[in-house]
């Protein structure tokens, strides 16, 4: 199958997704971001679809999966973060008081200790720490997903021992 043919079959599909889309969004500005999602990622893996297999099936699962890993990624986003009508006083104070000069260096440290990874750690190691999934990052960067598990891992590796001096004894917690 051509790219030609396989953008038309992908067009044709492409009430079929904005009707499963809003199944999952319930909102229509939603589904329509989520359908182009789908038909970003179905174009950038054209060749990885089998021909002669389901076109819509395959549609459907890029989308279904689109879907549960945005979803991961906004309650993870959404945990960190805490919304300004949520804010006591006494977090406010806690805050205030734990914003001192010493978390610049750490963050300095932290900069300069990213800096020293080669881009083959670097690149996988970010990604993962922005909430992307290993296969995820194995298909962006176009490697095996064994490859990213280990990247990630030596990333770590190096991070430690160039943070040691932040160690369980100084913060109270392990870093990285």
């Amino acid at each position: 199958m051509t790219k030609n043919e396989f953008n038309l079959q992908l067009h044709n599909h492409s009430v079929s997704l904005q009707s499963f889309a809003l199944n999952f969004t319930k909102d229509i500005e939603d589904a329509n971001d989520l359908v182009q999602d789908t038909m970003l990622k179905a174009v950038t893996y054209y060749g990885k679809f089998k021909e002669g297999t389901n076109l819509k099936g395959w549609l459907f699962t890029i989308m279904k999966n689109t879907f549960i890993n945005n979803y991961r990624r906004l309650v993870k986003t959404n945990a960190l973060i805490t919304k300004s009508e949520d804010i006591s006083s006494a977090n406010l104070h806690y805050s205030a008081t734990k914003n001192t000069i010493d978390s610049k260096f750490i963050i300095g440290d932290i900069n300069k200790a990213l800096a020293t990874l080669q881009p083959e750690y670097y690149v996988p190691f970010i990604k993962y720490f922005e909430g992307y999934k290993y296969h995820e990052i194995a298909d962006m960067l176009d490697i095996p997903i064994g490859t990213v598990k280990t990247r990630i891992h030596v990333a770590r590796q190096i991070l430690k021992k160039y943070l040691k001096t932040y160690s369980k004894e100084i913060l109270g917690t392990e870093i990285v």
